[in-house]
């Protein structure tokens, strides 16, 4: 006998029974495959941002906080790093390039980053997507994601810690907190790297040093020697042409402190070597993988944990859902004694039975895929609007296996109330 009339028929009659239970089942694997997928999309966009600071020193304090501020831009106070230690790298042969990163101004919300041409450009890696990088002081870069226009005119404030306002308009906070007397002009625009730096505007360091009292670091020695540096010139690289205009030794006055220093070392063991050597005197180095690994094992523990509770919430639901429909069994027991009376034999009352719930369980696994990448999505857009993160979420085989298993686990709890309806007595049944 073909038990899919008679499946489709318990269908029907489930009219609100039916479509509550898919949805406690979509939203038990929606919410696994959501968690799994957004802590993937968030480790690889995160790790995407870090790929072009190889080396970072800062002055000693939390490698996390200077991670947070200077790769992705969640600004914070951070100590100055003596101005000499810029001195020692460019006189360094294991260095490839280095430039200095400061922060602290905002401009309608979005952060006034101080760099070389150098770095804004990654080491010559992008070239602008409009424009050109800036050439000298007053001049600026503007990331891809930041609504200023080429020619505009950039006024900084200072920002306030603890203070966030939204990204292209500049609130009451910030324009009481603004440097009067200083602008830039937006000469470039960057192409989108998928980083936090998309909503920067990046400027000379030497603009950022002036428009705070620091000098600008292009005081001449005594002998008349030129400038250890430029940059706005793009400099930053160590060349012997350079070298040679570098002068007589450097007491760090020249030059002001900087919260951090990106480093691009010329070999995997000069890499070592300066964080090893870096890590003492006054200074700190890291690479930001190091921070990364230890954040994405704090978020890998958080992950199990809200895994856990997921696979821990998805078993109550089959359980509540085997319980609900052993009742809803209960209630069509008169039909289907019927059906034995009329000589269906025991078995196709159980496969009816069985097959009806593992169609629910199943829809809802389906239905749960879709609602898991739609949330997924959803989440990905809300942490790249809060974060400036390029995330890529994607359903992977560990989130088809977590939803199979579900659907497995569910059909054999179905097995249940299939076997009540089997073992059930025919004349007992008639007479309920």
């Amino acid at each position: 006998m073909n038990p899919w009339p008679m499946v489709l028929a318990d269908l029907r009659a489930l009219r609100w029974t039916a479509p509550a239970i898919m949805l406690l089942v979509a939203l038990a694997v929606a919410t696994g495959i959501a968690i799994g997928a957004q802590e993937r999309a968030l480790r690889q966009g995160s790790a995407r941002a870090a790929d072009d600071f190889d080396l970072i020193i800062g002055a000693p304090g939390s490698q996390t906080q200077l991670l947070m501020s200077s790769v992705y831009l969640q600004l914070d106070a951070l100590p100055l790093l003596d101005g000499r230690v810029l001195k020692a790298l460019a006189l360094d042969e294991r260095v490839g390039s280095f430039a200095p990163v400061a922060f602290g101004d905002v401009s309608r919300g979005y952060p006034v980053i101080g760099t070389t041409a150098a770095f804004a450009s990654r080491w010559g890696r992008i070239a602008p997507s409009e424009g050109r990088l800036f050439t000298t002081e007053g001049e600026a870069v503007l990331g891809a994601d930041v609504l200023y226009r080429l020619g505009d005119t950039i006024e900084p404030s200072h920002g306030v810690a603890g203070h966030v306002s939204r990204p292209g308009q500049a609130d009451e906070e910030e324009l009481s907190h603004r440097h009067e007397g200083h602008g830039y002009t937006a000469v470039g625009r960057l192409p989108r790297l998928g980083s936090p730096w998309d909503r920067a505007i990046l400027v000379p360091i030497e603009s950022v040093w002036e428009v705070h009292g620091l000098g600008n670091g292009h005081a001449e020695e005594a002998r008349g020697d030129a400038p250890f540096w430029h940059a706005g010139s793009g400099t930053g690289d160590r060349r012997p042409a350079e070298e040679a205009r570098i002068g007589p030794p450097f007491d760090g006055k020249r030059v002001p402190g900087v919260p951090a220093i990106v480093v691009k070392p010329r070999s995997v063991a000069g890499a070592y070597a300066l964080r090893a050597q870096y890590r003492q005197g006054g200074t700190m180095a890291f690479f930001p993988a190091e921070v990364l690994v230890s954040l994405y094992g704090a978020l890998g523990d958080m992950r199990d944990i809200l895994v856990v509770a997921s696979a821990s919430n998805a078993v109550l639901i089959l359980a509540s859902v085997v319980l609900l429909l052993i009742a809803v069994n209960g209630l069509r027991r008169r039909r289907y004694a019927t059906l034995r009376a009329l000589g269906a034999p025991r078995s196709y009352v159980l496969l009816v039975t069985w097959i009806g719930t593992i169609v629910l369980i199943a829809a809802g696994c389906l239905i749960g895929l879709l609602l898991g990448v739609i949330a997924t999505h959803a989440i990905s857009g809300l942490v790249a609007a809060r974060t400036g993160l390029s995330l890529s979420p994607a359903i992977g085989l560990g989130e088809l296996a977590q939803a199979g298993l579900l659907c497995v686990v569910g059909s054999l709890l179905a097995l249940l109330p299939a076997a009540i309806s089997y073992r059930s007595p025919i004349i007992q049944d008639l007479r309920d």
